[in-house]
């Protein structure tokens, strides 16, 4: 049984743009894990941000989301996901809460999954709080309805003003392009079932999408300058800086 996901993928240290792309090439190249599409990256403000005395000195964060579809249980998802995080340069034993991150990976949904694990939370419990998660997942599933029936657009309204998120780039633009796929059947897996909040087309062979084909492997990528300090948790935790 094949599940739709969404991922939440934030990084600011080093250059973020180039393990953003990176890493969803990266996640695309997973074991039982097909990306399908692909949202902008997103420049956002660090969170909490001043004057909450919880505030860290830190660069923005580029932000962007991620929908695909996955074989993976989302205790096996979120396992792959913190192995490509650690792969980035990310230490979870040194870094510092709501600081920096060379790569931040939140599991935001799975399918119609509802999880309340100490390792993994379903929807992810802050997915309607955070504009630097709701901007660029609203892109790829723009008619998004949670488990629970909130709209996406209704927690983003909610959230409203919103001044601080500007669209940076859209990964079709960073040089080198677009993953390219082996051809394959197209269509959605066997046992597949779209979920509520994911109003995109899901396919194996989809074609083109919006990523970009980076001539990097996860350890070359790995390569990121400056130490693993805070952003948004794979875990489904916000404990972790983006945010």
């Amino acid at each position: 049984m094949s599940e739709t996901f969404a991922l939440g993928l934030g990084a600011n240290v080093g250059d973020a743009l180039e393990t953003l792309t990176a890493a969803v090439y990266a996640i695309d190249d997973l074991d039982g894990v097909v990306v399908t599409d692909v949202s902008g990256v997103y420049r956002t403000p660090p969170w909490p941000a001043p004057p909450d005395p919880r505030a860290v000195p830190q660069d923005d964060f580029l932000n962007l989301a991620v929908v695909g579809v996955t074989s993976l249980s989302p205790l096996e998802l979120l396992e792959e996901l913190q192995l490509l995080e650690a792969a980035f340069g990310r230490d979870r034993d040194r870094e510092v809460r709501w600081g920096p991150r060379p790569l931040d990976i939140d599991v935001l949904l799975v399918g119609e999954v509802e999880l309340d694990t100490e390792r993994l939370v379903l929807p992810h419990p802050r997915i309607t709080e955070r504009a630097f998660v709701l901007v660029p997942l609203l892109e790829v599933v723009p008619g998004g309805v949670l488990p629970g029936g909130q709209r996406l657009t209704e927690a983003l309204a909610a959230l409203a003003p919103i001044e601080d998120i500007e669209l940076e780039v859209r990964l079709e633009e960073v040089p080198g392009g677009r993953l390219a796929r082996p051809a394959g059947p197209s269509g959605p897996p066997a046992g597949f079932s779209r979920p509520g909040w994911c109003d995109v087309e899901v396919a194996r062979d989809p074609g083109p999408i919006r990523n970009a084909d980076v001539d990097a492997d996860v350890d070359g990528a790995a390569d990121v300058d400056g130490d693993a300090d805070g952003a948004a948790d794979v875990d489904g935790d916000a404990d972790g800086g983006a945010r």
